[in-house]
């Protein structure tokens, strides 16, 4: 087993699905209520753009990284913070990445919601998998607790 976090890449197919979803966004089409992500790169400075599916539990909205510990996790961590795209809605918002042990009834509602598009990179649990198989993949999938800020 590697030591190293957890991360799927994406296929090239898949890198131009995200780039369209992403432009789609930017100029106001959400598919299924996508967003596009920026956040400052933690070596670059840069604002770093990826689309993402924002997702609400208990009126709360979170942040899943299904492909596990992506480039735009690590700039999270560092950023604190970012912004959310569609169109010309643009939402700040400042972000505190959730413990293990509270993941679960976020990943379980993510996977009912989004399941059908992350399921192959959550390697084999679903929406329906016990408690303990969704408390056991949660290290792999980051999640972020996002407060707008205006």
């Amino acid at each position: 087993m590697s030591s190293s976090p957890y991360y799927l890449k994406g296929s090239p197919m898949t890198v131009r699905l995200n780039s369209v979803i992403g432009w789609l966004a930017r100029h106001g089409l959400s598919l299924a209520g996508s967003a596009e992500l920026s956040v400052r790169g933690r070596t670059s400075g840069r604002m770093q753009r990826v689309p993402v599916n924002p997702h609400t539990y208990e009126g709360v909205q979170y942040l899943v990284s299904a492909r596990g510990h992506s480039q735009w996790v690590r700039n999270m961590r560092a950023a604190g913070g970012g912004e959310l795209r569609v169109g010309r809605k643009l939402r700040r918002f400042t972000a505190v990445e959730l413990p293990d042990a509270e993941k679960l009834p976020v990943l379980r509602t993510y996977l009912e919601k989004w399941g059908w598009q992350v399921d192959a990179y959550f390697q084999g649990v679903t929406a329906e998998s016990p408690d303990a198989e969704i408390l056991a993949a949660a290290p792999d999938h980051p999640v972020f607790r996002i407060t707008v800020t205006d």
